[in-house]
Parts: structure tokens; C-alpha cells; sequence
């Protein structure tokens, strides 16, 4: 198990002027969703901007800290157009 805040920094300190929103999905603390907003990803693949997320998580994920993680990830200009979703 790992603590939503440690996933947020992780992710925020691998992405530019990243915004992320982390919850844990059930309860156990290994289930997360995490929005992830950077400007990293505009021009990228929707996998590529995942493998980016993967990326900045790969310890948690290879210590199986985190089991499953959902994401959703958008370019600022997507975010706001999206109306900021959460």
C-alpha cells in the first residue's frame, strides 16, 4: 500500500507543471484512480501519455504498492474543455 500523496508527488515530480488528483477506489489503498493533467502530454498518444504516468510510478507498480491504477490523463487545453472533470 501506498499513500495517495506519495503517488501525487511521484507523479507530479516526473510531469511538468503536473495537476493530479488521486482517490482510492476501495478502500484497501492498492485500487487508485489518478487524473493527471501536464503539458508534457500535448502531442502524445493517449498510451504514450499513460506510459509517462507508468513511468514516474514504476516502483510502486513493480512492488505491487499500487495493484490497479486507473487513469485519465489530459493536455491543459483538454482539461479545461472537459470542464475539469473530477
Amino acid at each position: 500500500m501506498v499513500s495517495l500523496a506519495a503517488v501525487q508527488h511521484s507523479i507530479e515530480g516526473n510531469l511538468a507543471e503536473a495537476q493530479v488528483f488521486v482517490k482510492d477506489l476501495t478502500g484497501g489503498g492498492d485500487h487508485l484512480e489518478a487524473i493527471v493533467v501536464s503539458p508534457d502530454f500535448a502531442g502524445q498518444t493517449r498510451v504514450k501519455q499513460h506510459q509517462m504516468v507508468y513511468a514516474a510510478l514504476k516502483s510502486e507498480l513493480a512492488t505491487e504498492a499500487i495493484h490497479a491504477l486507473a487513469l485519465r490523463t489530459f493536455t491543459p487545453d483538454k482539461w479545461q474543455e472537459a470542464g475539469s472533470p473530477q
